[in-house]
């Protein structure tokens, strides 16, 4: 796919959500042995880290991960600016605008969530972005903010920003409440509103809107894309990775089958062996493999014993084939989804640290 897909509102009909803490340069390697067509985001990055930070080490990416999106936080127009040139040179396929995250102290920096109280600012910050580079540009946003919970506040929101160019929107189908609640209750307790996100779509048909928010199943992808034109998965993208093997298959036309989860083990082991030589701890990988098994027989064995062990001194990328161990034959060599997660979703919706 080229740099023009992103802008395709059929060429990715499913992405994952960008996740502090979670959704790194290892994270997305390890994704990509299970799928190769979604596309996948960074972790937030602030304009001051992108413009002042050790550019390697904040942004570096292998070609591996692409199609690749920059999530930038910030409210300069002009560092936002010059952040997304600088993403661009890099090679991302694109940058998207954080207008969801409602922490307390992105509030302080004044960006995430509490700038759709101020659509202007937003759209001289795309308008400045969108004329510094030609990848897309991208917002992701929520339904609202507190005082500001009603419908229209949201239509105002996205008119004005879609007027300063932006074409692609991605939101989160709850209100930020920026006052009485934490980031993690914030992706919780306030309950989904996904009409207002397809009502979005009809008022507003010629933008590509993307939904996000509580998804935890290709079932309900399915149902979404009845509506919007993509879909962004959090959370669950995180805890039962493997959900992710039949989506090149059922949502992007591929012919492949899908990997088996031996299969992406023994991928991933040249690759923590390439990390290990540069110094780090095994564990800083196999943290985002804990959930390769979710649901199935061997699963708690699997986690149990990286967590216990990843993280020790000498530990080496054999530890994956010593996990492998407790896991029954039959279930490292299935290919694609045996039951479906559906029957697992708690009651709660847990959506992602992503804004």
């Amino acid at each position: 796919m080229t740099k023009k897909d992103l802008q395709n509102d059929t060429a990715y009909p499913v992405s994952i959500a960008p996740m502090m803490d979670h959704t790194d340069r290892h994270f997305r390697y390890f994704l990509r042995q299970i799928t190769r067509r979604t596309l996948l985001y960074t972790e937030m990055k602030t304009s001051g880290a992108v413009l002042f930070g050790d550019r390697e080490k904040i942004l570096g990416f292998s070609e591996v991960e692409k199609p690749l999106v920059l999530q930038i936080g910030g409210d300069n127009p002009e560092e936002l600016a010059e952040a997304s040139r600088i993403a661009e040179d890099m090679g991302y396929d694109g940058v998207n605008l954080n207008v969801g995250c409602p922490s307390d102290r992105v509030q302080q920096g004044r960006f995430g969530a509490c700038l759709m109280a101020h659509p202007e600012l937003v759209a001289r910050a795309v308008e400045a972005m969108l004329k510094a580079v030609s990848i897309p540009v991208t917002v992701k946003h929520r339904i609202g903010i507190d005082g500001m919970e009603e419908y229209h506040h949201l239509h105002r929101f996205v008119k004005i920003v879609s007027e300063a160019g932006c074409r692609h929107f991605i939101v989160h189908a709850r209100i930020a409440i920026l006052k009485g609640l934490n980031p993690r209750e914030n992706r919780t307790i306030p309950p989904l509103r996904y009409e207002d996100v397809y009502r979005l779509k009809e008022d507003f048909p010629h933008l590509i809107i993307e939904v996000n928010g509580g998804i935890r199943s290709l079932e309900e992808v399915h149902t979404h894309l009845q509506h919007v034109d993509g879909v962004m998965i959090g959370r669950a993208a995180y805890e039962n990775p493997y959900l992710f093997s039949e989506v090149d298959r059922m949502f992007y036309g591929s012919s492949h089958l899908p990997p088996s989860r031996r299969e992406i083990i023994e991928a991933m082991i040249p690759y923590i062996e390439k990390w290990l030589a540069k110094g780090i701890y095994p564990n800083r990988i196999t943290r985002h493999m804990l959930g390769l098994f979710a649901h199935r027989p061997g699963a708690k064995a699997w986690k149990r014993y990286l967590s216990e062990h990843a993280h020790k001194p000498g530990t080496t990328a054999d530890i994956l084939l010593k996990a492998m161990d407790f896991v029954p034959n039959a279930i490292l060599d299935e290919r694609g989804l045996i039951t479906t997660p559906q029957s697992h979703v708690r009651k709660e919706n847990i959506e992602s640290h992503s804004p």
